[in-house]
This record gives structure tokens, sequence and C-alpha cells, in this order.
């Protein structure tokens, strides 16, 4: 079942879970998730980033919303970090049901006016827009960015560029950054921010670079007003690992379906891991 993001997280925030957002860089990746989802009966985010969308196309988009189709679980198919107007228009055009539309690092003004152009042209389309205010971190070795250091989000200021833009959902910056932790940095999340900025707004909130954090800190957010989290590198990470010890064993391998089992079982797991994590197991019914 395919649905816009207002939509979805709208009954994960009056249940008090989180819908997971997955990272969608192949056609492998997409058939992990779906099935893992179809068993858990879990609501899902399939999502990819400006540079995943141009390398693998319209087409990939495509196979999403068929996967959508034949399936009870509800799914949304989101931009994620799009960079410029352009791109979320393109994302519309192809199916998308949800963009985000990341401005963060210009002043106020000017995220403000790039977010509420987007706003009018997607909900035209029943579109859902996410932006975000703040910035996240970035450990160095994702493709989607970040910044050296977080810029966290200002509670009141978040209030105030939902009223200003007419967003549906609020990435907050409380701490994550994009991408798997170095051994020498540790995150923490700032339950205590994302506290105030729960009390100020009522649309639900976004938590991205979900990747390599600590199960009770990620558990804290979602108690805490998070509905929605984004995970990448840890599924990729489960993926190819596995898939680099297949062809290490087996050097004369070159069919996909001798290679890529074993690699989206490895997905699965994680796909598991997280969906329990964010309580998101057995919620698809809450949608009927």
């Amino acid at each position: 079942m395919l649905m816009n993001m207002k939509d979805l997280l709208k009954v994960a925030q009056e249940n008090q879970f989180a819908v997971p957002a997955f990272n969608i860089g192949s056609d492998q990746l997409l058939k992990a998730v779906m099935k893992k989802v179809n068993e858990l009966k879990s609501p899902v985010i399939l999502e990819m980033s400006p540079d995943e969308f141009d390398f693998v196309g319209n087409a990939q988009i495509q196979a999403m919303i068929y996967e959508a189709s034949k399936t009870d679980v509800p799914v949304v198919i989101h931009l994620d970090h799009g960079d410029k107007y352009e791109t979320v228009v393109r994302a519309i055009q192809a199916g998308m049901t949800s963009v985000m539309i990341d401005a963060s690092k210009l002043p106020y003004e000017e995220n403000v006016a790039i977010t509420k152009k987007v706003v009018e042209t997607a909900h035209m389309a029943n579109v859902s827009v996410e932006s975000e205010l703040g910035t996240i971190g970035t450990t160095g070795n994702s493709i989607e960015g970040g910044t050296e250091g977080v810029i966290y989000t200002v509670p009141s200021e978040a209030k105030q560029f939902i009223e200003d833009t007419g967003i549906d959902t609020f990435a907050v910056a409380i701490g994550t950054a994009h991408g798997i932790y170095p051994k020498d940095m540790k995150p923490e999340l700032r339950i205590d921010i994302l506290n105030e900025i729960t009390n100020e707004v009522s649309i639900p909130l976004v938590l991205h670079g979900g990747s390599s954090n600590k199960d009770e800190e990620i558990a804290a957010a979602v108690k805490n007003g998070i509905c929605k989290i984004n995970i990448s590198s840890d599924i990729k990470i489960a993926f190819y690992n596995k898939c680099r010890e297949v062809l290490n064993a087996n050097p004369g391998y070159r069919e996909p379906l001798e290679i890529y089992p074993e690699c989206m079982e490895e997905c699965a797991k994680v796909v598991e891991e997280k969906c329990r994590l964010f309580n998101s197991c057995d919620k698809a019914k809450l949608y009927y």
C-alpha cells in the first residue's frame, strides 16, 4: 500500500513507534528490505539520496511502486536530503510520495524560501515534505554529507520554521551523524533538546544518521517523539561485507543469483533488528 509520509507518520506518532527509512541503492537491497518488512508486518519508508537517485534512475522508483502495490504493508517512497528544487520536482515526477528539501546550511530566510516553494509544489501532487533546521554531523564515510560538527536544532526556531514553511515532517539535529562512527567518535543524542522540540511542535519528527548509534539512545528517541529513523550505512555494510566474503570464498562466481542471496539475508537481519528496535513490528494493522 503506497502512502505519503504525512499520513504514514501520523499513525506512528499516535502510537509511539518509529517507521524505519532504509536507503535503497539497488534492486537487491529493495528485495531484501521488502521481504523482511512483509514478514514483520512493519510499515516502511524506501528512500534514496540525490546521488542514489541519479545512479539508479526512474526505473528503480517503478520497482518500488510495484513492491508497494503487491503488499498490505504501508510503503512511502521518499527523496532523502533533496539538494535543490529541480531534484525535488524530478522525484515527484518519477513517482515518489514524499520529498525532503535540505537547505539547512543556508541562512534561515533562504532556507524558508526554498522550503516553502517545495511545499507549494509538492502539496499540489499530494506529496509530503520533510525539511531540517540545524545540521546533522558527518563521520566522513557517507555520500550523504553533513557538517564536521552538529549544529543543534533550536526548539523555538523549529516551531517558527514549521509555521513559516508548512512542512509535514521535521528532521531534528540532536547529535547524530551520517555514516559509521570511527572508534574515536562517540555519538551522544541530546534527548533533552528532543523533549523541548516535542513540546514546541506538533508534526512528526525525524532522526537522520540512525546507523551505529547505541540501541538505548535510539529507543529513548522513539519514546520521546521520533517517528522516522533513517538507516543507510548499517544495511549496506552488512550486505557488502557478506558480498566480499562470498566472492573471496568463491572466485569463480559471476552470476548474481550465486553471489547475492546470502548478502540479502545479512541485510535482512539488520532490517529486522531495526524494526524491533523502533517498535514498528506488527504495526501495519493500525493503518486499516
